[in-house]
């Protein structure tokens, strides 16, 4: 699977972004003869097998990232997906509008559709993998960071789990995030019971993460290159 800051770094400094949203997902990859066997499941109705790759399996992701990057073969100077995200990146609009008619030529191709409703076309600036990016500049999704702001303190160690799980995806943009969240991380070290002991360090840590964050004083120095 490919690492979500790479490919964010790869849109670099583009000025127009296309943003496809590929429908039905994993249901477009047909399964063989044998894998259909193997996920055979039992009904009161009788036995029944998929004919299509479906949701929850391990391995189903990077079999279709592995599907989406043989379709961008030859493309990625402007192209990039991740599993059913697909972006088209440009500098130039002439070159923009070519360049999502070949991708619009390809899915054809490959008998992929995607959801007309969540496509975004020629935009300056798109949410992608959680963010907001565009013109060279890369920030946090502003609903996402309202759900951090509006977290509740956690009582439990799968609680805290979560939300360090969704602050630290956005650890960029927080100097030091990593001493900042020492007592709250501490809490989720084996051994530590499971109604966690919240402390008025892990207060004062789980305030100022969220400060940070819901200020927007570091998201401007996100800057990206400019692509190639």
């Amino acid at each position: 699977m490919p690492r979500p800051d790479k490919l964010l770094e790869k849109l670099g400094g583009a000025r127009y972004l296309t943003t496809m949203d590929l429908t039905k997902g994993y249901w477009q990859v047909p399964l063989d003869a044998d894998a259909r066997l193997k996920l055979a499941f039992i009904t009161p109705l009788g036995l029944y097998e998929f004919l299509t790759l479906p949701f929850g399996l391990k391995g189903a992701p990077a079999t279709f990232q592995c599907l989406v990057d043989q379709l961008l073969r030859g493309m990625e100077s402007f192209a990039m997906a991740y599993i059913d995200d697909i972006c088209v990146f440009s500098q130039t609009w002439k070159y923009h509008v070519s360049q999502v008619r070949q991708m619009l030529d390809r899915l054809q191709g490959a008998g992929l559709t995607v959801k007309a409703e969540k496509c975004k076309v020629g935009m300056a600036e798109v949410s992608y993998l959680g963010y907001r990016v565009g013109s060279g500049c890369l920030k946090p999704e502003p609903a996402k960071v309202e759900v951090i702001r509006d977290w509740p303190a956690p009582h439990t160690k799968k609680q805290v789990q979560a939300f360090i799980g969704m602050a630290g995806y956005y650890q960029r943009f927080v100097p030091h995030f990593s001493t900042i969240a020492t007592p709250i991380t501490e809490l989720c070290k084996k051994g530590k019971p499971d109604k966690v002991v919240w402390t008025e360090q892990c207060q004062e840590a789980f305030r100022a993460l969220k400060e940070a964050l819901v200020s927007g004083q570091f998201w401007q120095t996100q800057t990206l290159t400019s692509p190639l």
